[in-house]
């Protein structure tokens, strides 16, 4: 699927950049909690390795002032507006920071500019993309149903869409879970049961799209948060971290296939199994 490749080639950007300034220049990834996840450090970088010819240090002699200008030049560019200034303030005073291998510097911000500019043109045509996404679920009058679930936004559940085709096609939830290889197989021998473990057959991008959903549900959703804490605290057959995302996961293609067929927005009473009606959660 594009969207998962360009994801993929966007993740690869994000750490060809980190890998280069931990070497060349580590003080600047510092001058924001999440740094790759904000707009003026990105901008305030790209400012940097564009003007500094290697050497950040000399780019001090702009002083504070115009350094912050041409960082609000930039930030349009990242799909920003209003810069956050202390990161501003915390990259300009990186720029005297000497820790680093000074002789790679040069090379490493050089680069690091090339990547930037790579990762800046995939996460315009990752956000294209995901709006015709977007787009064709409002079509098909899917949007308010799917994003019924607290947690699955309009593109994860795209996402899982498109791999998935119309959950019509599947007589239930567990047919599709089976047809992302999500459903558990015993390993029997003789009087021996084995552990439970997925098929591993299916479609893998379905699987991948169901996962980062139910990452999404977990941290978003009670009724899904409860159920995680439930099967990695219970006392009886307790789940590893991963074992219980992989049911999650195969719950959430349950509860899509659900309220997409019966078009029923998602209760958490019959989710969580206190009403009479089953949504094979």
């Amino acid at each position: 699927m594009r969207r998962e490749r360009l994801i993929t080639e966007a993740v690869a950007c994000v750490h060809q950049v980190r890998d280069l300034l931990e070497c060349a220049w580590p003080a600047v990834l510092t001058a924001a909690a999440h740094p790759f996840d904000s707009m003026t450090w990105c901008a305030a970088l790209a400012v940097t390795v564009g003007r500094a010819n290697g050497d950040p240090g000399r780019l001090r002699r702009l002083g504070a002032a115009r350094f912050e200008a041409a960082v609000r030049r930039e930030i349009p560019r990242w799909g920003g507006q209003k810069p956050t200034l202390w990161i501003i303030r915390a990259v300009f005073a990186a720029l005297a920071d000497p820790v680093g291998v000074s002789a790679q510097r040069p090379g490493a911000l050089e680069r690091v500019g090339l990547v930037l500019d790579d990762w800046r043109h995939t996460r315009r045509r990752l956000t294209d993309t995901e709006t015709w996404m977007v787009d064709v679920l409002e079509e098909l009058g899917l949007t308010e149903l799917v994003t019924s679930i607290p947690g699955i936004c309009a593109v994860g559940a795209a996402a899982i869409l498109a791999e998935s085709g119309d959950p019509n096609r599947f007589a239930t939830g567990r047919a599709l879970v089976k047809h992302a290889g999500l459903a558990p197989r015993e390993h029997n021998s003789g009087k021996a049961t084995g552990r439970s473990r997925l098929t591993g057959q299916g479609r893998p991008q379905l699987r991948l799209a169901a996962w980062r959903a139910a990452w999404a549900v977990v941290h978003h959703n009670p009724v899904f948060a409860t159920r995680f804490a439930h099967l990695t605290r219970r006392e009886h057959n307790r789940l590893a971290v991963g074992q219980a995302y992989a049911a999650i996961a195969a719950a959430v293609l349950r509860q899509l296939h659900a309220v997409i067929t019966r078009h029923q927005a998602w209760d958490p009473l019959i989710a969580s199994g206190h009403a009479d009606v089953d949504m094979e959660a």
